[in-house]
């Protein structure tokens, strides 16, 4: 258990109203399940405890706030989205490679929590788990502790930043997300050649701006890394 969190004594041991005995863990999930379907404003004791079959008030027992149980949920999806993730047996590029895309999938999956929480710090065990284990990756390419602690911030941001774009467009009604994509073939490539000659020039490549940039991004940022890394520490490097 992190500190500052309710103590074990303390938490609700009989069944709600609905049959449904409290924990943590089923709170989380409801809290997912609400956020998913209804959006931001459906995570409040209120609605949660309507959802559970409880009193709002036993939600206190396990978390002190709604930003206290954001914080379990985000750190749910990073242990769902590292699940299985074995960064010693790889090259530190493609540890580095496999967790960024691992972490934007599971915002990916849950786009309307990744709003609400893709900036946030955890300070839970999963999120404990992963910045180790980037901070380790980056170690082992050669990196000074300080660079691997700089550099992994700038790889963390770029992944959590490209996570909580692509949810937000993901979260937008379809009928809005297909005009948004359509633009780039649509108005973009209809611009004049004399008021926007660049445009004009690239015109059969503007698709392109649709959909995601985040793998490119990626391989973009691990390229400088790997060119800027000092001589391996050991492990596997290629």
């Amino acid at each position: 258990m992190t500190e500052g969190r309710i103590p074990g004594e303390r938490r609700r041991r009989k069944p709600t109203k609905s049959g449904v005995l409290l924990s943590e863990d089923v709170i989380v999930d409801c809290a997912l399940r609400l956020v998913g379907e209804h959006g931001p404003d459906a995570l409040s004791v209120r609605r949660l405890g309507a959802a559970l079959g409880c009193d709002p008030s036993a939600l206190y027992r396990y978390f002190h706030n709604t930003d206290d149980l954001l914080l379990a949920v985000a750190d749910r999806i990073i242990g769902e989205a590292t699940e299985g993730f074995a960064p010693e047996t790889m090259s530190w590029r493609a540890g580095l490679r496999e967790m960024a895309l691992r972490i934007h999938r599971g915002y990916r999956e849950h786009p309307r929590v990744a709003a609400l929480a893709a900036y946030r710090v955890t300070r839970r065990a999963h999120e404990f788990r992963a910045v180790d284990a980037g901070i380790g990756l980056l170690r082992r390419a050669g990196f000074s502790d300080e660079d691997a602690v700089r550099h992994y911030s700038a790889f963390v941001d770029t992944v959590l930043g490209h996570a909580a774009l692509d949810a937000a467009h993901l979260a937008l009604p379809a009928e809005r997300r297909a005009a948004d994509d359509r633009a780039w073939e649509g108005e973009y490539a209809g611009l004049s050649a004399e008021t926007h000659p660049h445009l004009a020039a690239v015109r059969p490549h503007l698709a392109l701006m649709a959909g995601s940039s985040f793998e490119a991004a990626l391989d973009l940022l691990l390229s400088a890394l790997e060119a800027a890394a000092p001589r391996p520490r050991g492990g596997i490097t290629s």
